[in-house]
């Protein structure tokens, strides 16, 4: 686990967090029906090359991509291919950008054009979950604190919370301690500190919270074939709170 020790190091990470957000903001933009996956992945490679940054997703464990983007059923960690995109669906993208060797990581999740009320209303729950969880995140909180904020708005729906894939510290590496479970009990659990990073990202399943991995080794959907949405953002502990790192300028 490391420590932004620095107005500095956190500079860099926000430089990248920016990175990240303005790829959701292209990617949704063109998102359209008939627009390839492919095609959404090309256009992420160009704004991070673009911003003087490096791939976070990229070769990392193997993965040949640029986002993780992931259909209807998918969960998370779909590989961009040349499937296009239809009407109704629900599309997350997940991206990571590295700036001076400090990274930044985020998911939002859309539909494309017009999508059913079921999808719509797990989006929004698991969207709101994710902000549940960010004010949660602060210094003397503890893991079950936010996993408990988290969850709590997944049960009225009846929503599957994942539970074998979890949020995570960052910063010199994408992925790092302390796991952050999007499921937990209030006072239990690794107590916060101001200057840990972490990254905040429910995955909530119309159905159960099951999961099986497809025969690409990557893409992680639910087992039931139900909807899931994923949301995720970059998140400093300051002594004044929680600062999100991957937000638009």
């Amino acid at each position: 686990m490391i420590t932004i020790k620095g107005a500095d190091e956190f500079a860099k990470m926000r430089t990248a967090g920016v990175v990240v957000a303005r790829i959701h903001q292209d990617l949704r933009a063109a998102a359209k029906p008939g627009v390839s996956l492919l095609d959404l992945d090309e256009m992420a490679a160009r704004i991070i090359a673009d911003a003087g940054c490096t791939p976070s997703f990229l070769n990392y464990h193997g993965f040949p991509a640029y986002t993780c983007l992931s259909l209807n059923e998918t969960i998370v960690h779909g590989i961009p291919d040349e499937r296009v995109l239809e009407e109704g669906d629900l599309l997350s993208v997940d991206a990571g950008a590295i700036y001076e060797g400090w990274h930044a990581d985020a998911a939002v999740t859309f539909g494309i054009g017009e999508i059913s009320d079921e999808a719509r209303q797990l989006n929004e729950v698991t969207e709101k979950a994710m902000w549940a969880g960010i004010e949660a995140t602060v210094p003397g909180a503890r893991l079950g604190d936010i996993g408990a904020a988290i969850e709590a708005l997944a049960h009225p729906h009846g929503y599957g919370v994942v539970r074998e894939y979890t949020g995570h510290g960052i910063g010199r590496q994408m992925h790092e301690e302390p796991q952050v479970p999007n499921y937990g009990r209030v006072h239990r659990g690794m107590r916060m500190k101001a200057g840990m990073a972490v990254c905040l990202e429910p995955m909530f399943n119309i159905g159960g919270d099951e999961t099986r991995v497809l025969s690409d080794n990557w893409s992680v959907v639910t087992a039931d074939g139900s909807l899931s949405a994923h949301w995720e953002h970059t998140v400093a502990i300051t002594p004044d709170g929680p600062v999100v790192l991957t937000l638009p300028e």
